[in-house]
């Protein structure tokens, strides 16, 4: 059973902490990411609520794969499943989801902005906000927790390691939700990686694409070339590489970006 520290107000208006248990996880999204998540989920003994644009019977050729603890399920039934959601859709597709359907869910959100599938965006070509930012004001009232969107898929079951393993690899979360974002670093504990806070949703550029922090830092090759990099094999990040990475990040011009 996964467990995730919330804070509650005491009369004197401290916090303390108190323990939601997290036995399930919707995924909206059954694309290369949504599906790596819902692998290691299923193996990590969480029941998964899964869910596409496609409708549920789409995905029993996946849901057969992933076993008894998998469900294929209706967009709006994986936003309520669970005390988590990731979504894993391209950021075009986040205006067309119900109104209201993430308020106030903790939702990792794996997505990232590529001008050659969204098209320009101005808000991000200007770097008046991050992608991130501009998701959360798509999904008003969303806990988002920016997750799993600076590693390439295959990488994800590749470097999935137990708690405690000397080579286990860490992931960079940001979001301005500080318990929405402890229950994502219990949940993604669960799923095999530890987390590094990279701060707020406005800060979530240090790992968005081309950054010191995005994909490459887990190639066993960083130099490998790019026509190769979708079958390239990964190596372990820890928490003190990433965090340096982070930390020395270079914000990259959007408006740059053909990819």
């Amino acid at each position: 059973m996964l467990r995730a520290p919330t804070c509650a107000r005491t009369p004197d208006g401290h916090h303390e902490e108190e323990e939601q248990t997290m036995s399930s996880l919707g995924i909206i999204g059954s694309g290369n990411i949504g599906t790596a998540i819902a692998r290691l989920a299923v193996a990590a003994d969480i029941d998964v609520v899964i869910a596409n644009s496609r409708g549920p019977q789409s995905l029993t050729a996946l849901v057969e794969e992933l076993g008894p603890r998998a469900t294929a399920a209706t967009v709006e039934e994986a936003a309520r499943a669970g005390e988590a959601t990731v979504l894993s859709i391209p950021l075009t597709a986040y205006s067309s989801l119900p109104e209201g359907l993430l308020r106030g869910r903790t939702v990792l959100d794996t997505g990232n902005h590529y001008p050659f599938r969204d098209g320009r965006i101005a808000e991000l070509d200007s770097e008046e906000m991050t992608t991130t930012e501009l998701a959360q004001r798509l999904l008003p009232g969303a806990l988002l927790v920016k997750a799993f969107n600076n590693i390439l898929a295959h990488h994800i079951p590749q470097l999935a390691r137990p708690a405690g393993a000397a080579d286990r690899s860490a992931l960079p979360i940001a979001g301005e939700d500080p318990d929405a974002k402890a229950r994502a670093a219990v949940l993604i504990d669960r799923l095999g990686f530890g987390t590094v806070d990279a701060g707020t949703l406005a800060e979530s550029w240090r790992f968005e694409p081309e950054s010191d922090a995005y994909t490459r830092i887990y190639l066993a090759d960083p130099e490998v070339p790019p026509e190769q990099i979708m079958q390239a094999p990964a190596a372990p990040v820890s928490a003190e590489k990433l965090r340096a990475a982070l930390e020395g990040s270079r914000r990259v011009k959007v408006a740059e970006r053909t990819f």
